[in-house]
């Protein structure tokens, strides 16, 4: 299976769920996609409908959960939810598809969303692996907007402190959040070298959206002994087309049909380019 073209296709559905429920984090979306893809369907992770409830399976948490929809066509693709079902009911009144990850939802271990919560949350998980003797590994999924939230900095030092080298946290490095540049709300300047300080393993994707680099990343991860891992995954806001990339009011954006017709264009256009390349 070519993953690098299905990570259109599946920026395709999420569009169509965002469409549907009027309304959905569009941006930080399509930047996570390759990320996703890359954990769930290319087999970074030891998870499956087929193991979901095996002690030994790995963990995942969005962290950034505002950015459900696109984790919702993953899950779907990879047979833990029905897509149609996810674009019909997608944030109906009384529906489980809600806006943030519902654990009542199979594949799905915690509710998450609010901020700085996700990597708190996976140190544990990741200590009772080491405490229980199993061999699971456990990865979480951040925003850049969110890593402001001081309890991100106490988990880094907890991780580092329990040797916890089964987790493995990624930020979404888009530079973007909804009240504009990370950088001028609260700055991660020489963010690798502040992560590293508490001794994790870093590693900085140049660029993110290119699955390759994502899957090489997380391998490298996996060979990394006695310290977490944290991943900077540099990647491009609304990735999929100009009509929405780099733009921070598609944080949070429903398009317009004619914006929905051009968005369909540019990924069609750019999956072809993977196709043949």
């Amino acid at each position: 299976m070519n993953y690098k073209s299905l990570a259109y296709d599946l920026r395709k559905d999420t569009l169509d769920i965002i469409m549907s429920g009027g309304g959905g984090h569009i941006g930080g979306d399509m930047s996570e996609m390759e990320i996703l893809v890359a954990l769930y369907l290319a087999g970074q992770m030891n998870v499956s409908p087929e193991n979901a409830d095996d002690p030994n399976r790995d963990r995942f948490v969005l962290s950034k959960g505002h950015a459900v929809e696109a984790y919702y066509a993953v899950l779907a693709k990879a047979g833990f939810l029905d897509i149609d079902e996810v674009k019909e009911k997608f944030s109906k009144f009384g529906s489980q598809y809600i806006g943030h990850p519902n654990n009542h939802l199979p594949g799905i271990e915690m509710n998450s969303g609010s901020l700085g919560h996700g990597l708190p949350v996976s140190v544990g998980m990741a200590l009772a692996g080491k405490m229980d003797g199993r061999d699971y590994r456990v990865y979480t999924l951040l925003g850049d907007g969110e890593f402001a939230e001081g309890s991100n900095w106490e988990a880094l030092e907890s991780g580092a402190m329990y040797g916890l080298d089964n987790l493995c946290a990624i930020i979404d490095r888009n530079h973007l959040q909804i009240s504009g540049n990370t950088e001028d709300v609260m700055a991660h300047e020489k963010l690798a070298a502040k992560v590293a300080a508490f001794n994790w393993n870093v590693i900085d994707i140049e660029d993110a959206n290119d699955l390759d680099q994502v899957t090489a990343a997380l391998e490298e991860a996996k060979q990394c002994k006695g310290k977490p891992s944290f991943i900077i995954a540099n990647t491009v806001k609304g990735c999929g087309s100009p009509v929405m990339e780099n733009k921070a009011s598609w944080h949070h954006h429903v398009p317009t049909p004619e914006e929905y017709d051009q968005i369909v264009k540019d990924l069609e256009s750019r999956k072809e380019a993977l196709q043949d390349a």
